[in-house]
């Protein structure tokens, strides 16, 4: 990833809240044909290596599991907020009209080896986490306890679980610092009036 020195995040704080609050990750594997892509929810544990660990699981159906071995390269690309940005919204450009349309976003990719874990506890432990983690923002949140137990063992037979034990991250944060002050906050205040509160509060921080 071509990453510009003003657009770079080597803050590990910083890299490890993108990865948080957008946990969709796109997991890359080898193929005997090239590359292929998973997109699957992990759990990032900054206390299980030196950089951390994510964890996932996949469908025992998908041969992700079986072609890739313990210890094979791979790279997980987790994407934050993006969003269009018009030239329109910079003040400058009504000025002097050298501006052109961009696109700002956050993103991670973490490079890491892969390993297999096709055993129930891990899987049920993982599963048990990653549902009071996504199920907390909601009235009565659901539990596994909700449904039959065999219903649920059943559900866990049919996945595998999967960590990647990250050997080296790169962030970029795309938020118009290289704009005039008042190019950034006219673009970020355009972003807030339009939905896009995440990346409009983001750029603000940008320094």
């Amino acid at each position: 990833m071509y990453v510009p020195p003003h657009f770079a995040v080597t803050d590990p704080a910083a890299l490890r809240r993108i990865i948080r609050q957008h946990p969709l990750g796109m997991l890359v594997t080898p193929t005997g044909d090239g590359f292929d892509a998973d997109h699957v929810p992990f759990e990032f544990d900054a206390n299980e290596g030196p950089l951390g660990t994510l964890a996932a699981h996949v469908a025992r159906a998908n041969p992700l599991w079986q072609r890739c071995a313990t210890g094979t390269p791979v790279m997980v690309v987790f994407r934050g907020a993006e969003a269009f940005i018009s030239p329109n919204w910079y003040p400058s450009k009504h000025e002097h009209h050298r501006q052109v349309p961009t696109w700002n976003y956050e993103v991670v990719h973490v490079h890491g080896t892969l390993g297999i874990r096709d055993d129930e506890r891990f899987v049920r432990g993982l599963v048990a986490r990653l549902t009071r983690q996504h199920e907390a923002a909601e009235p009565r949140p659901w539990k596994m306890s909700d449904s039959a137990p065999d219903f649920i063992d059943g559900m866990l037979r049919n996945i595998v679980g999967i960590q990647v034990h990250i050997t080296s991250w790169v962030g970029k944060s795309k938020l118009s610092q290289n704009k005039e002050l008042r190019d950034r906050l006219g673009a970020a205040s355009t972003l807030g009036e339009r939905g896009h509160t995440a990346l409009a509060q983001r750029m603000r921080e940008a320094g």
